[in-house]
């Protein structure tokens, strides 16, 4: 807003613009960028200490402590991860869209929410996968896509998406209920 004066930014360049609408061997660019994405989160969370560390604090940070975790450091450095993920995600939105707005994703972090809970991640920790999180995404886009092409109002929209993120916690609720008798 300081820059923009609350309006749109645009005239980027070509090489810029790539990132949001080039492709390689026809793939977007955007999707080449999610998939190593999601493969080094996997590789990550599944093959190192770090990612033993994050799935020990989002289960239960006391007891994580308890066992030696630095929870403190594990939640900043997860927080700061979160911050460079959602910078690249603007910068490739912005380079798609060929313009910058302050309000270009504004909504956007309820599909994210949704899709990784659809994904089989837990709200309260400890339970997760990169592949859910993916196949989430993935519903979720299917799902946007279609409502947009039957022109369904996007205040309808975004009703259908909160009523399946209800839907979700709900179940992962009564599965943890399950588990845990």
């Amino acid at each position: 807003l300081l820059f923009s004066g609350g309006g749109p930014i645009s005239g980027f360049s070509a090489d810029y613009n790539w990132w949001g609408q080039g492709r390689i061997w026809s793939i977007p660019v955007p999707v080449i960028v999610f998939f190593v994405a999601a493969v080094i989160a996997h590789i990550v969370l599944r093959h190192t200490r770090y990612g033993l560390y994050v799935y020990a604090v989002g289960g239960n940070a006391k007891s994580a402590e308890a066992n030696g975790v630095p929870v403190r450091l594990v939640t900043w450095s997860v927080y700061v991860i979160v911050g460079v993920m959602c910078g690249l995600a603007t910068f490739l939105l912005s380079a798609r869209l060929s313009s910058a707005e302050a309000v270009a994703g504004l909504g956007l972090e309820l599909d994210v929410i949704a899709a990784v809970v659809i994904g089989g991640t837990s709200l309260f920790g400890g339970v997760g996968s990169i592949f859910g999180t993916v196949v989430g995404a993935l519903l979720i886009g299917v799902l946007r896509n279609g409502l947009v092409l039957m022109n369904v109002s996007s205040f309808i929209q975004q009703i259908l998406i909160g009523l399946i993120l209800v839907a979700a916690v709900a179940f992962d609720q009564y599965a943890a209920a399950r588990r845990r008798a």
